[in-house]
């Protein structure tokens, strides 16, 4: 019996590993993020349980046999805050872990940036299961990449930093220093961050980057939805995109093709 913490990238079902690929194919249970493309569930076996533990407004159970909801058995529902949500998800772990042969959890881009897979295998070491990791490719670096742009190039950029748009959880995590990343110069990718854009491209200005700044927004990067919208710091707030979407600041945001679905 083991849980496996399986990356499934950035969204094209091309980029999932040949080992997530196959512990799918022989997955007894799979618990999968909400935004997991349909194509990848699809390589899970008929007869496997289907679990949707998305934290999005309205997570619910992928359709097929044996499908059942986060909350199944305990009660809790879609309006769940996103710590009770993050509790469900360990207490379905643990359960599975110690009942099914081998249990999936399915996360978006790769489990350990910004996935909180950290924090689950904390879970299942704790109960004494079994659990391997299998590394996706980020959203980070693998939906910029799709669209030509480099997190790092001679000559423009020597370092990267990948940080969340969201705000820390009080007590824990303060969230980014935005104005003490603006000093640090190189490229900037802003995951989760299209609901605080506006704030972000102010404190990165204090902070000493130029208003001029090339930005490049990419929505659902590396699946037939793919949209790229190139701008400034000075103009981020204005790029009406929803997510999911990688925000890239810096030199390098300027550089790539005109792949469909680009405008700026």
């Amino acid at each position: 019996m083991t849980v496996y913490l399986v990356g499934a990238g950035p969204g094209d079902p091309g980029l999932l590993t040949r080992r997530g690929a196959e512990l799918l194919a022989r997955a007894d249970v799979v618990l999968h993020d909400r935004l997991v493309s349909a194509a990848v569930l699809d390589l899970v076996p008929p007869g496997a349980q289907l679990i949707d533990v998305g934290k999005g407004p309205a997570a619910r159970s992928a359709a097929g046999p044996g499908a059942a909801g986060p909350g199944a058995g305990s009660g809790a529902g879609g309006g769940a805050g996103q710590e009770d949500r993050q509790d469900e998800i360990a207490r379905l772990l643990v359960e599975h872990g110690r009942r099914s042969e081998v249990v999936v959890r399915l996360k978006g881009g790769d489990p350990f940036v910004f996935g909180r897979g950290g924090e689950e295998v904390e879970v299942l070491a704790r109960a004494g299961i079994p659990w391997e990791v299998v590394p996706g490719v980020s959203s980070a670096f693998g939906v910029p990449a799709a669209v030509g742009i480099p997190a790092t190039q001679r000559g423009l950029a020597s370092s990267v930093t990948v940080v969340t748009g969201r705000a820390g959880e009080a007590g824990v995590d303060a969230g980014p220093d935005w104005e003490a990343l603006a000093r640090t110069g190189g490229t900037l990718v802003v995951l989760m961050g299209m609901t605080t854009r506006a704030a972000i491209a102010d404190a990165l200005v204090r902070g000493g980057r130029a208003p001029g700044t090339p930005v490049a927004v990419i929505q659902a990067g590396t699946t037939p939805a793919q949209r790229v919208v190139r701008t400034t710091l000075a103009r981020l707030a204005d790029v009406e995109l929803g997510p999911p979407a990688v925000i890239v600041i810096g030199p390098v945001a300027a550089l790539g093709g005109a792949p469909a679905g680009e405008t700026t």
